[in-house]
């Protein structure tokens, strides 16, 4: 049901907005365990209305096997990547899925163990060798996993599924099956590159990946061009067009994903960091790539601009307070500003939060892990571009009206800046928000008014919210016990105004056997049109994308 203020149940005592002392939290222990693969089509019940003109395939990404034989993993990001299609087409929805064919995987399940290290699980040697060769086995460098499963990407009109390694795997989206493993290090010099690309209206696309050499860590800005010489090119053509060394060269900091406004990348240096000593040396001390990944408040942000056109880094640096952020929501120039909006957090450690074992605890246990981890809301920083030497310090440079985040010249080529909440207070009863969504192919890079998110009253979504960012009024739909997925906008044919179209959900219960849906939402008004109710369980995954027109 979609209520602009619906009674929250969850007891919680704490008002502080970034930590929460909540009692009561269900288990969801169900919600992150294995299951079987759906390779061919099924059919699925509607309830409601789905309506007619929707036309294509949802594909969504996220683990879905977590343990081969007696080994488990031990982080959520770790689980194998299960694929999801839901077909949309004449107000009917067919659902499949399949484990993605990686080598990872096929390796994994020929030795019926974890042979294969992930980001928070190690491998062990293998106990058929003898004493000596698994010891000398712990001095040889881990392998990135091709293990891809955070997101849909899409580049040269081709479909893939990517995590933050420097291996992607093409995927022919009508049956999920993998068609092509592809490496970026193949084509350009980074050693991963971001889930979370950009793409201008032409097609041309921009990620960000580190690079690795004796010199030390780089972050590089990509970019790949819309077209193919050849039916079979991947990332033909791509160049690093920036490369920003990294002030600390073996603790870089790590970024999920990047700002885009229409001429400039903006990259959010945080304090998150990889400690590279510790990654590389993990076999020998027995840890996980995890273990390397740390938060250091006594750092600042800085936000780094790129112009897209040139590759020319900005010598103005914009710093704030430490944040961390996942998610960016927008970016746009206006009157020379550009208005970035993203989900943050004043704190850095939740990444290391979300062990498998954390989630399957329940009573006391879970609501502790959960009031331990920082919530996170939409802030809005504005970032003047003409600072010159002759801009005055100490004095804030945001002209825009209405707006109360501010940006002070603090001496050469600094900017300080600070934010403003796209939020009211009803916010925190939700628990802040993630997973955000927009209106891409229309308002990407240019102003808009409404953002789409998962409230996080739990370790997982429990809601979805529409924000409106002007008038920073929101629109809920909630059910007891259900967990939706990151929502995903759909615009309906014709559309005039920004929310013409539905929001598209997959909502999951831990209560009930085989009881998921794809819901469907009208965007305007946040309500239900209709649900596809999927007989087979699915596990709470992460990203995905609508490809239109089948």
């Amino acid at each position: 049901m979609a209520c602009d203020n619906p009674r929250q149940k969850i007891r919680s005592k704490n008002k502080n907005q970034y930590f929460t002392d909540v009692h009561g939290l269900p288990c969801i222990e169900k919600l992150v365990c294995s299951v079987d693969e759906t390779p061919q089509p099924i059919p699925t019940k509607i309830r409601g209305t789905i309506p007619s003109w929707i036309h294509g395939n949802f594909l969504r990404n996220g683990p879905g096997k977590f343990e081969f034989g007696n080994t488990q993993f031990n982080h959520w990001f770790d689980g194998m990547a299960l694929m999801h299609q839901c077909r949309i087409e004449g107000g009917t929805v067919t659902y499949m899925s399949r484990f993605l064919n990686s080598d990872c995987y096929k390796a994994n399940a020929e030795n019926n163990r974890i042979v294969v290290s992930e980001f928070g699980t190690l491998a062990m040697p293998d106990p058929c060798k003898n004493f000596f060769q698994r010891f000398l086995s712990r001095f040889e460098m881990q392998q990135p996993t091709d293990n891809a499963s955070v997101s849909f990407v899409e580049y040269k009109g081709d479909y893939y599924v990517s995590t933050e390694t420097n291996y992607m795997h093409r995927i022919d989206p009508e049956t999920l099956e993998t068609k092509r493993k592809v490496d970026w290090s193949k084509f350009i010099a980074v050693n991963g590159a971001t889930a979370h690309p950009h793409t201008d209206p032409d097609g041309t696309t921009y990620n960000m990946g580190n690079s690795y050499t004796s010199k030390g860590a780089s972050y590089n800005i990509i970019k790949v061009p819309p077209g193919k010489i050849n039916p079979d090119d991947t990332l033909e053509g791509a160049t690093v067009i920036c490369t920003i060394p990294c002030e600390d060269k073996t603790k870089p900091s790590y970024y999920h994903s990047f700002a885009m406004s229409e001429n400039y990348v903006v990259f959010i240096e945080q304090p998150i960091k990889l400690d590279l000593l510790k990654i590389v040396t993990g076999k020998l001390r027995g840890k996980g790539i995890s273990d390397g990944v740390y938060w250091d408040p006594k750092l600042q942000t800085v936000f780094h601009l790129i112009n897209k056109h040139t590759g020319r880094v900005s010598p103005i640096k914009y710093y704030a307070n430490p944040l961390s952020t996942f998610h960016q929501i927008n970016c746009y120039e206006e009157n020379g500003f550009i208005i970035m909006d993203m989900c943050c957090s004043d704190d850095g450690k939740a990444i290391n939060n979300f062990l498998l074992q954390n989630l399957r605890k329940s009573g006391d246990a879970l609501d502790e892990v959960y009031n331990t981890i920082c919530r996170i809301f939409p802030r809005r920083f504005v970032l003047p571009l003409v600072v010159g030497k002759d801009t005055p310090c100490g004095q804030n440079l945001n002209t825009r009206p209405d707006s109360p985040a501010t940006a002070t010249k603090t001496g050469k080529n600094k900017v300080y800046c600070t934010h403003e909440d796209l939020h009211g207070d009803d916010l925190h009863e939700y628990g802040g928000l993630e997973f955000p969504q927009i209106n891409y192919k229309m308002y990407n890079t240019h102003p808009y008014r409404y953002f789409y998110a998962c409230g996080f009253r739990h370790l997982i979504g429990d809601s979805l919210i529409k924000m409106d960012v002007r008038d920073k009024h929101m629109k809920i739909w909630q059910q007891e016990g259900y967990y939706p997925s990151e929502p995903v906008f759909v615009p309906s044919p014709n559309a005039v105004e920004e929310d013409d179209g539905v929001i598209l959900s997959v909502v999951i219960t831990p209560n009930k056997d085989k009881s998921t849906f794809l819901l469907v939402l009208d965007a305007k008004d946040f309500e239900e049109l209709g649900r596809a109710e999927v007989p087979v369980n699915i596990p709470y995954g992460f990203h995905g994308a609508f490809q239109a027109g089948i």
